[in-house]
């Protein structure tokens, strides 16, 4: 199967989970109070994460056109939504400043005067068409990674916390190991193991990332399984699976909420850092600033290739955080106690 397919598939089984979450927020009056909070107190970056999801989506959104395509690509090739609003003869030879109608270096007229939002790099490509390409490899390695690391943690820390014994003691030893090994270096280790493709960095950062949410779920796991609700559930003689699946497992959903939001900008930053070992992902904005810091040293200085990567990444990441700060004093217990 094409890769354009695969990717177009999982745009669609992500719009279903959205429609689907959705439908059991409105369900819950719990969760829908709880997200009408959320929109009163983070209005802006709420909105600003749609817009980046949207982003995400319609360029993960391609097929094969008709013609011929940008840079001479033949028409098999396909192309996305954000690949089509711009046109097909947009690259330049060389840099160009944002709004410029000549070339920066040289003087030349360009193909496309006065059009470049953000001016073009070294190989004559659109920064402001890079830029948004670029939200869908942050969500792919903020998301993907996010939905590696939770259920591995909830895996290992439910197993470990609420049956105890020799498996607390094999998971718990698990998890020793892994914290004993620079985060880092493993993560580099791993990548080189499986390669540089975004899937595999996401798994790569998923296996090394899980442990301390993994340490979060044992403990209070520890604590719910003495809870009066989970004795009064086995002694009318449930199985420990659906104890497990019906009482311990919901009341963690909260700690699985502001993880999956923390983890997410926690792991693009990450692939930043990544980018700038030179491992990073192509089409990240990890690696626009890489290719950034030979630009700052030109004469003149090329800034903004820089800034409209690091200003994208900034963005995404504030919101984010805005966000997660505000879940986590929604869903507190403490805080719902004050509210009541």
């Amino acid at each position: 199967m094409e890769g354009y397919v695969v990717s177009n598939l999982v745009v669609l089984a992500v719009v279903i989970g959205i429609a689907y979450t959705v439908r059991v927020v409105r369900k819950s009056r719990f969760w829908t109070e709880s997200f009408r909070e959320l929109a009163r107190r983070r209005p802006i970056a709420l909105l600003a994460i749609a817009v980046y999801v949207t982003l995400g989506l319609a360029d993960a959104v391609s097929w094969v056109g008709s013609g011929e395509g940008r840079e001479g690509v033949a028409a098999h090739q396909p192309r996305s939504l954000i690949d089509r609003v711009f046109p097909d003869d947009f690259q330049e030879r060389s840099y160009s400043a944002p709004l410029a109608d000549f070339e920066f270096y040289g003087g030349a007229p360009l193909k496309n005067p006065g059009e470049h939002l953000l001016g073009t790099d070294i190989l004559g490509r659109d920064v402001f068409h890079l830029t948004m390409k670029g939200a869908r490899v942050a969500l792919l390695i903020g998301g993907l990674t996010s939905l590696i690391v939770i259920p591995l943690a909830l895996l290992f820390g439910m197993s470990a916390g609420y049956f105890g014994g020799r498996i607390d003691d094999a998971v718990f030893f698990l998890i020793s190991t892994l914290a004993s090994i620079p985060n880092l270096l493993l993560l580099i280790a791993l990548i080189l193991v499986l390669g540089r493709g975004p899937v595999q960095v996401c798994v790569a950062m998923g296996v090394t990332s899980w442990v301390g949410f993994a340490r979060v779920v044992r403990g209070e796991t520890f604590k719910l399984r003495e809870l009066d609700y989970v004795q009064a559930a086995r002694a009318l003689g449930a199985s420990e699976a659906r104890i497990v699946l019906r009482h311990i497992l919901p009341n963690l959903m909260h700690l699985v909420v502001i993880t999956f939001v923390l983890l997410f900008s926690g792991t693009v930053l990450s692939e930043a850092i990544l980018a700038f070992l030179g491992i990073g992902i192509d089409g990240s904005w990890g690696q626009m600033i890489d290719q950034a810091r030979d630009e700052l040293a030109r004469d003149p200085i090329i800034a903004w290739n820089l800034l409209a990567s690091s200003t994208a990444l900034f963005g995404l990441i504030l919101s984010v955080n805005m966000v997660g700060d505000a879940i986590r004093d929604i869903l507190d217990p403490r805080t719902l106690r004050e509210n009541l």
